[in-house]
């Protein structure tokens, strides 16, 4: 089985209710055979205390442009 790497390029926060947030990231995953970029749309909560964070659960989507671009139009008119 290959490993997989994964690299995060640029990710932000948007934090909701008392101690959780969502991270949108551009990522890039890395194996023998070669990478893929993709976009990851992670859920998570922050560990008492500052101590870090958990992750939940977590969907990812293809980095082309056009396809991004319908997403964020659908969740806009939600």
């Amino acid at each position: 089985m290959a490993r997989v790497e994964y690299d995060t390029l640029k990710a932000e926060e948007v934090k909701f209710g008392r101690n959780s947030f969502i991270e949108i990231a551009r990522k890039v995953a890395k194996t023998e055979e070669g990478e893929n970029e993709f976009v990851a749309i992670s859920k998570g909560f922050y560990m008492p205390e500052g101590t870090g964070k958990r992750f939940r659960q977590s969907i990812a989507l293809p980095k082309e442009p056009e396809t991004l671009k319908q997403i964020a139009k659908i969740l806009e008119g939600i």
